[in-house]
């Protein structure tokens, strides 16, 4: 069998965005489909970029258009039950008052939203997404892109 021939992975991809308050808080969404708190984002659907991905499930989810800014985090984060997932999240940056007052739940997918702090993310998110935002954050103070898996950077070392 050669290189070519031999299985690969086929992850399904997903992308985000990551929106924080004037007080620098983080946004966090309330599902309807699922119990735990998430950030505004979806599957990326055939054809499209993650990027594209990120600003079509902004506008389905929240009914807003905001400038989204670059890529924060990769994270490949295989699910037991989901498969092979590398999950990408985007600066969303700060949302102002007017915009945040256009946010509408137009695609019933999503029912509320508020704003935290990141130093309480792991109260509010279930552990792997709750390390994936909190890389996000200081991504975004530091100007960098980071590579996680399943929410932890990965340091360049050898394995």
């Amino acid at each position: 069998m050669s290189d070519h021939d031999a299985p690969s992975a086929l992850a399904r991809a997903a992308a985000g965005a990551l929106f924080f308050d004037e007080g620098d808080r983080v946004m966090l969404v309330r599902p309807t489909y699922k119990p735990d708190m998430d950030i505004p984002g979806g599957f990326v659907e055939p054809g499209e970029t993650p990027y594209q991905a990120c600003v079509r499930e902004v506008r389905e989810e929240l009914g807003i258009r905001p400038p989204i800014g670059r890529l924060l985090v990769a994270d490949w984060a295989p699910h037991p039950a989901k498969g092979d997932l590398i999950l990408f999240v985007f600066d969303g940056d700060v949302l102002g008052p007017e915009t945040l007052a256009r946010i509408t739940f137009a695609d019933h997918e999503l029912s509320a939203y508020d704003f935290h702090p990141v130093d309480e993310l792991d109260e509010m998110l279930i552990d792997r997404l709750a390390r994936r935002v909190k890389a996000a954050a200081l991504a975004r103070d530091l100007g960098e892109t980071v590579y996680l898996e399943h929410g932890r950077p990965i340091l360049g070392k050898a394995v």
